[in-house]
């Protein structure tokens, strides 16, 4: 019988974490840090977008840049507080998304530019 493509029980061995940030150059400096100490194989620094949301009881509107971060599942608690380390807001967004199925080299990408932070 073939083998069958993996579970989705099946431990990820990746993780694709959102974080926004105010600005360009603060979206930069920390996808920088991120790769520079191996927290993450691959950081997108997407386009301005405008976030509208509740923040202490008022409905606030922002222009935030979004960061796509790619690392695998023994970096999150480092990468998390590498994020709020250096994130300007007082409670950041930080969301891990399991990637459970992919292209297994660009996983294998991921797991080897991390590995080196083990």
């Amino acid at each position: 019988m073939p083998a069958s493509p993996a579970a989705a029980t099946d431990a990820p061995r990746a993780l694709l974490v959102f974080t926004s940030l105010p600005d360009a150059a603060s979206a930069e400096t920390l996808a920088s840090a991120l790769i520079g100490r191996r927290l993450a194989a691959c950081v997108n620094i997407l386009a301005p977008c405008t976030s509208i949301y509740r923040w202490q009881g008022a409905t606030e509107t922002a222009t935030e840049v979004t960061l796509l971060i790619k690392t695998t599942p023994a970096h999150y608690a480092a990468l998390e507080a590498a994020i709020r380390a250096h994130h300007p807001y007082e409670l950041p967004e930080i969301v891990a998304v399991p990637v459970t199925q992919g292209l297994p080299g660009y996983l294998d990408w991921i797991v080897a530019e991390t590995a080196g932070n083990d």
